[in-house]
């Protein structure tokens, strides 16, 4: 019967993550709400909560609580598939974009239109004022991405973009920790964030001075200044020094949580 219950609180809580009512970033309710809720034991939550763990649409922090991740991309039938769950396929993925979103910026610097510079300075400041807000974070990265494809004026760009949608943004779990200590006490002063992981060391110093989520900021604003100076080699360089960057910082997140 446990198994029944847990079951059925995972497809709930499933939905609610993959419907975006639960967006990315965000904490799920309490293991004693969650039982309420639910009518179910304690137990029979951390089951749940386990499982969502395992499938990539959960991270849970000790003393901080549980909190969304992207959900999956869904194929043409609609159906959930992982887009990039595991290391080497969020790796793979970056290569992936490497490829793709270089040649975009070298297209976009010579065909952009000033109604897309100024689109994407907008993004850009929306993405600069976002950073403790994970979910939207997220949100303005990918539009800024998406519209340099657009200004690529490549309607295959575009199109790979908009397949891969939000979800290639990776969410590090290390920003969702940060996001947890902005809430205060509900975060159980839990360890912070880190946007760009330089290492667990400097995970401290993040929550000070912001600074690793202001490297991200500042490589987008290379990118962009490579558009506005019409330099397809200074644009592609710098959206490969923003991708590489991306690489690095996933496997040093890695690194560190994998540190007894």
């Amino acid at each position: 019967m446990a198994q029944t219950l847990s079951g059925n609180l995972v497809e709930a809580l499933r939905t609610r993550i993959v419907n975006g009512d639960i967006p990315p970033g965000e904490k799920l309710p309490s293991e004693p709400r969650l039982a309420t809720e639910h009518g179910v034991s304690r137990t029979v939550v951390r089951e749940a909560i386990a499982r969502l763990n395992l499938e990539g649409l959960v991270h849970t922090r000790r003393g901080s609580g549980s909190y969304a991740l992207t959900p999956p991309a869904g194929d043409a039938d609609g159906g959930a598939r992982p887009l990039a769950r595991s290391l080497e396929d969020r790796l793979a993925l970056v290569e992936y974009r490497l490829a793709l979103e270089s040649e975009a910026a070298a297209l976009a610097a010579t065909r952009r239109t000033p109604a897309q510079l100024a689109a994407l300075a907008d993004r850009l400041d929306s993405l600069a004022s976002s950073g403790g807000h994970p979910a939207t974070a997220m949100r303005h990265d990918f539009a800024f991405h998406r519209l340099v494809a657009e200004a690529s004026a490549n309607r295959f760009l575009l199109e790979a973009l908009d397949r891969l949608g939000p979800q290639m943004i990776a969410m590090p779990r290390g920003r969702l920790d940060r996001h947890a200590g902005a809430r205060g006490s509900d975060a159980h002063r839990d360890d912070p964030h880190s946007d760009d992981a330089r290492g667990s060391q400097a995970h401290g110093s993040d929550l000070k001075d912001g600074g690793r989520f202001a490297a991200v900021v500042q490589e987008h604003r290379a990118v962009l200044a490579a558009l506005e100076a019409q330099d397809p080699l200074a644009a592609s360089a710098a959206m490969r020094v923003h991708l590489t960057g991306s690489r690095r910082r996933l496997l040093q997140e890695s690194a560190a949580t994998t540190k007894p």
